[in-house]
């Protein structure tokens, strides 16, 4: 593989493409994750899932859930439950606004994307409420028109 050189965005290991079409992602939060051996070498090689992931806050602390990191191939008995709940490292400010945030109703916790920022796995989650479907049609009609009249923008 080789090595880039200076300054280049984090490159998304995994992301949630179905969080932004059902939820309106209201605000966004950078945490790390921790993760055993065996499970950062499946996120390296891209095995992850976050479809069907959400974030509980419980006793202070911020865990993911439902999110699937494959078993490392090499792995044999050190590979740990693929669905396991894996902890989030947040500040405890951080963690306090979420646990806010999520005590209203309709509001909840999704990780959108996964990637490796300077050699650590870091997570991008957002507070959302759920869309219902007039609101994904209005976003597919707002969506159209914007083609639209970039459309016609470009021949002049």
């Amino acid at each position: 593989m080789a090595k880039k050189h200076g300054k280049h965005p984090d490159t998304a290991l995994a992301q949630n493409r179905k969080a932004r079409h059902d939820y309106a992602v209201e605000d966004t939060y950078e945490a790390g994750i921790a993760l055993t051996g065996t499970e950062i070498k499946s996120v390296r090689d891209r095995r992850v899932n976050l479809k069907d992931g959400f974030v509980q806050i419980r006793n202070g602390e911020a865990w993911m859930q439902n999110v699937h990191i494959s078993p490392f191939k090499e792995g044999n008995r050190f590979n740990v439950d693929p669905l396991r709940n894996r902890k989030l490292l947040l500040h405890k400010k951080e963690i306090s606004k979420l646990g806010l945030a999520t005590q209203t109703k309709g509001v909840t916790i999704i990780p959108l994307k996964m990637y490796l920022k300077h050699g650590f796995a870091k997570v991008l989650i957002g507070v959302a409420h759920g869309k219902r479907e007039y609101d994904k049609r209005q976003d597919i009609k707002k969506r159209e028109q914007q083609r639209q009249i970039d459309r016609v923008m470009k021949h002049y």
